[in-house]
């Protein structure tokens, strides 16, 4: 299970939860205006609390004392008046944070998500799924009730507690510093919690990404899980991770009651200490019994701006580390979309294109490339706009035209994935290929022998590790991704749907001014007919992951995706291992059609695939062994003889 490369252990020492949350501003500031409004807001009803003693001192040494009925009546009413108007004030400061609150996280969710979808192959190997979902949704959470709440009252009690403080000393310094006594301890308990808190925090929402993971596998494989018997061993999986999670619950729960009694007992043992000191005073006449209730109420007011710090600290440690998880993700670099060569100065860049197709055809539709197909349709208007002959496509396109270099050429190309140990063998050597235009090729080889990462090169989704690919004699690097997976389409072996109809999911491969004619155009290809038979036609939702379709549904749902856009250059990885003999037959005669018209590589396992190919090359080692036509390989080569012998005795079992 991939694992994210960060945890707690691997923190800094010299972490800071100040500067973690610094790193929010950029989302804060837009909204900085309202928030700080909403803030002064805040510290005013906050202070509007501390009025409620000065008033009771007032009452008692004057109105109640004094016996005044009226009196009692009136402060009575003002102390209504202070009350009513607390709780508007912060009514009004929870509605003016409620709307740019929610908008900060739906903006950092937007941003993640946008993040995640340029974010190379080579990121999502590493990183297990759940921890990217919790990263996006608990995470975020935190973060939003962070900036409600502990933002917001970490300033309102600091302020709070300050002027209570001023307060009491000018009521009676010799009580106030009765009261200050506990500072110095909490203070010290409160630095050390901070750190603790923070480690274990980190801990638990690192252990909630892995049991999301657990969660969201166990959804998506429960037909696994339930033809082989194995709900138990999920299940105990599940528990033991649970348990675990609740283990580190317990220990931050521990923590807070640990912080928690200190700065409740202590303060509480100053107001008792105070009390009493007081009472004495009131006794020998040297202090108002007033002047004794408001000090006692002030300090009583002040308990629960006191008694909160050890909880918004907490809250603050877990949305500390909340952000340090989510620009773990944000600071991973992004596949470039722009060319990583500039072309020369002064020279225009152009690619050699072949003739125009004999099939008729509206101008290639520019694509997204989603999992399931790899950039289909067509470039930017600066290509699909171009004549037939030429078109703009971006730097190093001097080298089109020159002998040899039309089509799609591998030159001299290593690659070696990187999180492979040090030393390790590339997984490809040196691999020299060259499909000319028009031209299609088989690509043979043993199971994991680099054949489905060779398909990965071309459209960029692993990045070489030395030599290069040209379309056309223009390097890929030299091309912007969007462009380059305009010109190249791929249908992998393991054919992805959406959670959308069977027409959205197959335009996908297309651009957004695809309609019927080319829908139809591609499910008649991919011989996916069965797609008008479905309750809603082709407008019926597939379901999540395309399950209530069979496994050669989805594959050849997923060649049309590959095929509607009609692009330059195509590359099928096993397109057609799903089917039955009879579809199979079909779809390759639809295929021929396809393929005389594009220049292509398909990744073939049954000698059926390889037939459907102009020449085949074969990879063994790493490397490209042997090109030739079906028949020379199988003359020459024994390697090629023996992987297609297997399967022509497979093939035959199956019929016989």
């Amino acid at each position: 299970m991939p694992t994210t490369p960060a945890s707690p252990e691997e923190s800094p020492p010299d972490r800071s939860a100040v500067r973690a949350l610094l790193r929010l501003w950029p989302y804060v500031r837009p909204v900085r205006a309202r928030l700080s409004f909403a803030a002064l807001i805040a510290v005013v009803a906050s202070c509007t609390g501390l009025v409620i003693p000065l008033v009771l001192k007032w009452m008692v040494d004057g109105p109640v004392a004094d016996g005044d009925t009226a009196g009692v009546w009136l402060g009575a009413l003002f102390l209504l008046l202070l009350g009513v108007g607390e709780a508007l004030l912060f009514g009004l400061r929870r509605w003016l944070v409620a709307r740019p609150l929610s908008r900060i996280e739906a903006r950092m969710r937007a941003d993640l998500y946008r993040h995640v979808q340029r974010l190379p192959v080579a990121f999502h190997d590493r990183w297990a799924s759940g921890q990217l979902l919790s990263r996006g949704t608990t995470d975020l959470m935190l973060l939003r009730m962070f900036l409600a709440f502990p933002l917001t009252f970490l300033l309102v009690n600091g302020v709070t507690i300050l002027v209570g403080v001023v307060i009491m000393l000018m009521q009676d310094w010799l009580l106030g510093l009765v009261i200050l006594g506990p500072a110095v301890p909490v203070v010290a308990t409160l630095a050390a919690f901070e750190k603790k808190y923070s480690a274990v925090a980190r801990l638990a929402q690192d252990q909630v990404g892995d049991l999301t993971t657990v969660v969201e596998e166990s959804v998506l494989g429960i037909r696994i899980i339930k033809g082989f018997g194995r709900h138990r061993s999920q299940a105990r999986a599940f528990r033991e991770l649970s348990g675990t999670l609740r283990g580190t619950e317990l220990r931050k729960a521990r923590l807070l009651a640990g912080i928690w009694a200190v700065i409740v007992t202590l303060p509480e043992v100053a107001v008792g200490a105070a009390l009493v000191v007081g009472v004495v005073q009131v006794a020998d006449g040297a202090l108002s019994a007033g002047t004794l209730v408001a000090f006692l109420s002030t300090a009583l007011a002040l308990r629960w701006p006191v008694e909160s710090i050890g909880f918004l600290l907490a809250m603050s440690q877990e949305a500390a580390t909340a952000t340090d998880r989510y620009f773990e993700v944000m600071d991973a670099e992004e596949e470039s979309g722009t060319a990583s060569a500039p072309p020369a100065a002064g020279r225009s860049v152009r690619v050699a294109h072949r003739p125009a197709a004999p099939v008729p055809a509206a101008p290639h539709p520019a694509a997204g490339a989603p999992s399931g197909v790899a950039g289909a349709g067509t470039p930017d208007a600066s290509v699909a706009g171009a004549p037939a002959a030429k078109g703009a496509v971006g730097p190093g396109a001097r080298e089109a035209g020159r002998p040899g270099t039309a089509g799609l050429r591998f030159e001299n190309v290593r690659f070696r994935y990187p999180d492979a140990p040090p030393g390790s063998p590339p997984l490809l050597d040196r691999v020299d290929l060259h499909i000319r235009p028009g031209e299609s090729m088989a690509l043979v080889g043993a199971t994991g022998s680099g054949k489905t990462t060779l398909t990965a090169l071309i459209p960029r989704l692993h990045e070489v590790t030395s030599g290069r690919i040209t379309l056309d004699g223009v390097d890929i690097t030299a091309l912007p991704r969007e462009e380059l997976r305009a010109l190249v389409a791929v249908a992998f072996e393991e054919p992805t749907l959406f959670s959308a109809t069977v027409g959205e999911n197959v335009l996908m491969g297309a651009g957004p001014g695809a309609g019927d004619d080319e829908l139809v155009r591609a499910l008649a290809i991919a011989q996916a007919d069965f797609a008008h038979a479905l309750p809603q036609g082709t407008g019926t939702p597939v379901g999540e992951q395309g399950l209530s379709l069979s496994g050669g549904q989805r594959q050849r749902l997923a060649l049309a995706r590959a095929v509607v856009g009609r692009p330059r250059f195509l590359v099928l990885d096993d397109p057609l291992s799903a089917l039955d003999v009879h579809t199979e037959a079909a779809v390759e005669a639809a295929l021929r059609r396809v393929l005389a018209d594009t220049t292509a590589l398909i990744v073939a396992h049954r000698p059926s695939t390889v037939l459907l190919a102009d020449r085949v090359a074969l990879l063994s080692g790493g490397r490209i062994a042997a090109v030739g036509s079906h028949q020379e390989l199988l003359r020459t080569h024994a390697e090629y003889a023996h992987l297609m012998a297997g399967h022509e005795e497979h093939e035959e079992g199956d019929v016989r």
